[in-house]
């Protein structure tokens, strides 16, 4: 139907109307096991060619730089990590007037067993790019791009003076944060309005792009989790004339223009490679001009984890507990020795900084999520994973851009992020600062 024609994710309440129509009709139409069908049915199409072709057209509008992209004697390794995305990602750079990036071959093409990677998840880290930064090396490649299996998330490596930076998703997004308002500032009509120019993220990422927005005059706006509520706000902004350059959650998935209304590893490999391309011009690095970026817009210091957590009504437990601490429906007022300034619970529907109380999110009683904003800025989130056994934590500190230091901002980030999760046991994982 043309209310699904926008190739976003179903958000609700489709998806339990959906559900309910599937459950109505279990019982599978005769001949539905009938392979020969592949190869015999009147029905069957293979559009996969034309669409691909149409992607890549598409993809050109947001190359901004193709004659360096040519010229460029700069190097990229590329691992797909035993998924779909190596072809697509040598078009993507040809699209772009690149040399091809070298593909890791180890993890070049498809396995199920993702058999050289304890791991096949790019935002793990270094741990997990250990063959494509060898290969970096051998090569002389500065820039390491991964996809994930699917190919929708994207991590980046950058090799300088003899050591390598993976950058979080946060990182990542001040880079394109930065990079599709220049290039759009650069290359937009006369009449054009930075009014009527947007970037979103979810509500557990950083705010850096907030901070951005406010300088520059462009809209930033904040979503639930997950890129089905970010794909089908942008797709209302679209439809009511807005523009939209940029959107993120910081678990690497990043939407660079809006050819695809989702997370795309793809084109935000070749985004962020003609972006160093760009950055080599100027004989900056990406490290380098993250924190140009940083000191023009201010830091954000964020730590991001985990704990593991396999029985589900204990994670209810915990929830309940914060939800009454003192007293019935009474929340924490200090976490250690931060003093707590705002409560928002998105499971709730509560907000204490609203003068309704009420949440301008969306309600979402299927999980679990807390948010608190501390007296000294510091904003820390405790939530569920709708995938895993896991709870998740976000804090991050926000430092005014004439605050020059990292110092200060970092200690309040890891020290909130601290108090806020007891316990840091072998359960707990990695984190970002």
């Amino acid at each position: 139907p043309d209310d699904f024609s926008h190739n976003t994710q179903i958000t609700s309440p489709h998806d339990k109307e959906i559900i309910k129509c599937i459950e109505e009709c279990v019982e599978p139409w005769n001949g539905s096991w009938n392979e020969n069908l592949v190869d015999t049915s009147p029905l069957r199409q293979d559009p996969l060619k034309k669409i691909c072709d149409c992607y890549m057209e598409d993809l050109k509008r947001i190359c901004y730089h193709r004659e360096l992209n040519m010229q460029t004697n700069l190097k990229f390794v590329h691992t797909s990590f035993h998924g779909v995305g190596h072809d697509y990602v040598q078009l993507a750079f040809k699209a772009f007037g690149f040399q091809p990036p070298i593909p890791v071959p180890e993890q070049k093409d498809p396995d199920p067993d993702f058999s050289t990677v304890r791991c096949p998840n790019p935002e793990e880290g270094e741990s997990v790019l250990e063959l494509s930064l060898r290969l970096a090396e051998k090569e002389n490649a500065r820039v390491v791009v991964a996809t994930d299996p699917d190919a929708d998330r994207l991590a980046v490596a950058e090799q300088q003076n003899g050591c390598w930076k993976v950058f979080t998703g946060n990182e990542l997004a001040a880079l394109f944060g930065w990079w599709m308002f220049s290039c759009w500032k650069e290359n937009c009509s006369e009449d054009a309005d930075v009014k009527n120019v947007y970037m979103l993220a979810t509500t557990v990422s950083s705010k850096i792009l907030r901070a951005i927005a406010l300088k520059e005059g462009f809209h930033f706006e904040e979503t639930l989790p997950g890129f089905k509520w970010i794909g089908s706000r942008v797709k209302d902004l679209l439809d009511n004339g807005k523009e939209v350059l940029f959107a993120f959650e910081e678990s690497i998935g990043f939407m660079c223009g809006t050819s695809v209304l989702d997370k795309d590893g793809v084109s935000a490999a070749v985004v962020i490679a003609e972006m160093a391309t760009y950055l080599e011009g100027k004989n900056l690095t990406l490290a380098q001009k993250l924190i140009e970026i940083y000191e023009t817009y201010g830091y954000h210091i964020s730590k991001t984890s985990y704990f593991l957590c396999y029985d589900p009504p204990t994670i209810k437990r915990i929830f309940e507990k914060l939800r009454n601490f003192d007293a019935p429906q009474s929340y924490p007022k200090f976490c250690g020795i931060y003093n707590i300034l705002h409560v928002r619970d998105i499971t709730t529907g509560y907000d204490s900084s609203q003068p309704n109380k009420k949440s301008v999110l969306p309600v979402s009683k299927s999980s679990q999520m807390i948010t608190f904003t501390f007296q000294n800025g510091c904003v820390a989130t405790l939530r569920t994973s709708g995938t895993e056994p896991k709870i998740k934590y976000y804090a991050e500190m926000c430092a005014l851009p004439e605050q020059r230091s990292v110092a200060g901002p970092q200690a309040h980030a890891v020290g909130v992020a601290q108090v806020s999760v007891p316990g840091r046991g072998p359960s707990a994982a990695s984190s970002e600062t």
